[in-house]
């Protein structure tokens, strides 16, 4: 996150928002629906076969499009029958709300910012007693995510509409960084409602402008990656819950979504289908030694990608990018699942890799020596548990326990059946190292000692077991509470009993 930007403000003049969007009348659960079929996939380059999916016989079972459509939850929370049609009394049925649910719901509707007299998105931080909050009086794109899905469930449209519309306006703009601008597509990290004075009109008059930020004033002067990922995860969210899917066919809304994919989707020089990024570009806005292909940004990618294709329009002129989105999707897919996953089995699997291996069919890929396996990590890995890894590069391997990243991975569907339900398990062998008495450390474990200083550059606000380093997020555990829900619909839905005792250890 970056220092509010002190130069003179960009203008931005935007329209306010319209009549409210029509009523929910059909809902189905998931980030997208796995029963639509991509274009034709072309056989890859003979050179880049032992790292393809296609070179690979269990392949098909890791491509989304193949996969047949997920059942229909027996209904939901939020008033919502069988058949998805809304609740005509829903009211009813709602138990009344305690008195830490109206606390908190005053608070978050103090954060709210608005522009245009129409709210727009809700400032990352709200502290009265602080008089230098830096950029936390903006409203950032991931962190509006959470506050806007919360307004979804309440019924409250109108500010998730605002954002994504005025969001997508700040696309466009032209920032620079040392005479470089980055890719076209890219999303504002934040922006700030600004008031500024009318030039040549009567004294005292000013007008409202939005300022984006696109890390030419965030510390480390970092684009952010996550940014269009949420926006378009967010923006799917808003047509299954308003039931306004008409909004998602708007020519500016199409247009951005096809410049986010345009820039994720580029070749380059890397050889990996995952997302190439640099540190402090996402929610571990700090350097944190995640440069690479952090485990948060492919989720965040995969389930970005899954929402794009629902959302896109049959025409000319994106079947070509229809067509890249399911190949990636599908080569994806594999890589995580496949080179990702660690569990007892995996981890005695890279004890007895081979090194130095030149061929097509080589079993250790990305030449990974054993010696780099921490001692901490034989121990604390469960029997029965295991996890998807921080981060994957030649020679490199992360093997913190990064919780949104694997969190995420569960929602989107990136991590298999079998692997979700390991995930979980660790989660609750583990829940004193990973929760305990707080909220849900975002990693684990800490860096420390000299390792602290060298990948941290000390920096002192990464102190061990604390911020980014091994602290504890609050933030995370709408995950876990999206991951409860998607469970007990689950659950209804195949009427069986089967216990989740981590979602009874959080309840």
């Amino acid at each position: 996150m970056g220092i509010a930007q002190a130069a003179a403000p960009l203008r931005l003049h935007l329209g306010c928002s319209g009549a409210a969007p029509p009523r929910l009348t059909s809902l189905r659960f998931g980030v997208g629906s796995h029963a639509r079929k991509g274009g034709r996939r072309r056989n890859p380059p003979r050179a880049a076969s032992s790292l393809h999916p296609s070179s690979n016989p269990r392949a098909h079972d890791h491509d989304p499009a193949l996969k047949p459509p997920a059942p229909a939850p027996a209904g939901d929370f939020a008033g919502r029958d069988l058949n998805g049609a809304a609740d005509h009394a829903p009211q009813q049925r709602r138990r009344a709300a305690s008195d830490l649910e109206v606390e908190a719901w005053a608070l978050l509707r103090e954060s709210v910012v608005s522009y245009c007299g129409s709210p727009v998105g809700t400032i990352a931080a709200c502290d009265p007693n602080d008089s230098s909050p830096l950029n936390y009086d903006q409203v950032f794109i991931r962190d509006f995510v959470p506050s806007g899905i919360a307004f979804l469930l309440k019924g409250e449209y109108d500010i998730v509409r605002n954002f994504i519309l005025h969001t997508l306006q700040l696309q466009s703009w032209e920032k620079t960084m040392d005479c470089h601008s980055p890719g076209q597509g890219l999303m504002p990290a934040s922006f700030k409602v600004r008031v500024v004075p009318l030039e040549g009109d009567e004294e005292g008059a000013t007008e409202e402008v939005l300022d984006p930020d696109f890390g030419e004033a965030a510390i480390g002067r970092v684009a952010p990656v996550d940014s269009g990922l949420w926006w378009i995860i967010l923006l799917r969210a808003y047509g299954k819950c308003s039931g306004d899917l008409s909004f998602h066919e708007r020519i500016d809304v199409q247009t951005g979504i096809k410049l986010i994919l345009k820039l994720c989707l580029a070749d380059g020089f890397d050889m990996f289908p995952t997302l190439l990024v640099t540190d402090g570009s996402c929610m571990m806005d700090r350097r944190m030694g995640i440069h690479g292909h952090p485990l948060e940004i492919q989720s965040l990618f995969y389930s970005a990608l899954l929402c794009a294709r629902e959302m896109l329009t049959p025409e000319d002129g994106s079947a070509d990018l229809i067509r890249a989105l399911n190949n990636r999707l599908m080569a994806l897919s594999f890589h995580i699942r496949e080179y990702y996953w660690l569990d007892k089995r995996k981890l005695n699997e890279i004890y007895r890799y081979k090194t130095e291996e030149y061929s097509y069919d080589a079993v250790n890929k990305f030449n990974i020596y054993p010696d780099q396996i921490p001692p901490w990590l034989v121990e604390w890995i469960p029997p029965e548990g295991g996890y998807l890894i921080g981060n994957l590069q030649p020679a490199h391997m992360d093997f913190r326990f990064f919780s949104l990243g694997n969190l995420w991975s569960i929602v989107s569907s990136l991590a298999t059946t079998r692997q979700s339900h390991a995930i979980l398990d660790l989660v609750e062998a583990k829940w004193s190292d990973l929760v305990a008495e707080m909220p849900l450390k975002i990693c684990y474990p800490a860096l420390e000692d000299q390792e602290w200083k060298y990948i941290t550059g000390s920096d002192p606000k990464n102190t061990p077991w604390s911020y980014h380093n091994a602290g504890s997020w609050p933030t995370l555990l709408w995950q876990v509470c999206n991951l409860s829900i998607m469970f007990e619909i689950l659950m209804c839905t195949l009427q069986t009993s089967r216990p989740c005792r981590v979602f009874g250890l959080i309840t």
